[in-house]
């Protein structure tokens, strides 16, 4: 007689992500079935990774230039040397997803309102996307909100450090008005993220992003605005931060700025 495997959490994500063998499947459907919270947090990431395909396939997709291509083959002596094409197109995806996206990048603690002329890299633009993503999934939600909530503030700092493979630090913002409702692990290019996610005493909600492993080389805060959500990010040290609101984006930047303070002391 066959015994069946408990399902655990890498089960789940196998079925957000459409990898899960066939055979598996019906259990978890059948676990999801009789745990209405699970389904609806592997609901969110489905909806999410969907959203993530319209996004990338069309720049996918785009043939790569014939410039391009034809640099590719130059000689290693010249300029360009042999680049594989997938590099190629990987830039030119870079470049067409700056466009796509419309990202409004700025070094917002030195020049507010001063485009930033470098491009964010794709790897970014698939951060920042997914911190606005979660952050309009997760604020409307009046009854799950957060997998975890701030009472079990230790367990939830715990687990969410040991699912990102580093020691995470909370920020409190209630000098700014906002309490920890809680916090959630959520997938992201490349790896695992967590968000944490605030309230004032109206019910306005803010999101604190953050994940490991996003490049970048400074601090400097820089905002994108994706769907009518603001959001300030920043790379420090091994982690990237993206706190994402609906507020004025100077009372945003305020905000971003005491979370960096409270991260760093």
């Amino acid at each position: 007689m066959n015994e069946r495997l408990p399902i655990i959490e890498a089960d789940l994500q196998a079925y957000v992500d459409e990898c899960l063998p066939e055979a598996r499947r019906a259990d978890i459907e059948a676990y999801l079935a009789a745990r209405p919270e699970d389904a609806a947090r592997i609901e969110a990431y489905r909806r999410q990774n969907a959203e993530l395909r319209k996004l990338y396939d069309p720049v996918l997709d785009e043939p790569v230039p014939q410039r391009i291509a034809d640099a590719a083959q130059q000689p290693a002596a010249q300029r360009w040397h042999r680049l594989p094409v997938f590099r190629i197109a990987a830039a030119v995806a870079w470049i067409g997803l700056g466009t796509l996206l419309g990202w409004n990048l700025r070094d917002s603690p030195a020049a507010p309102e001063q485009t930033a002329l470098r491009p964010p890299a794709l790897q970014t633009v698939a951060f920042v996307h997914g911190a606005a993503l979660a952050h309009a999934t997760f604020v409307p939600e009046k009854r799950h909100p957060v997998e975890v909530t701030a009472d079990q503030e230790a367990h939830l700092v715990q687990w969410l450090s040991n699912r990102l493979g580093k020691a995470l630090h909370v920020p409190a913002l209630t000098e700014q008005g906002y309490a920890l409702v809680g916090g959630r692990l959520l997938p992201n290019e490349g790896g695992p993220a967590a968000q944490f996610m605030y309230e004032d005493p109206r019910g306005g909600r803010l999101t604190l992003y953050l994940k490991t492993s996003v490049k970048g080389s400074d601090t400097a805060f820089r905002f994108a605005e994706d769907n009518g959500v603001g959001v300030f990010y920043w790379v420090d040290g091994e982690f990237g931060y993206a706190l994402s609101g609906t507020l004025d984006k100077t009372r945003l930047l305020e905000i971003a700025k005491a979370v960096y303070g409270k991260v760093n002391h």
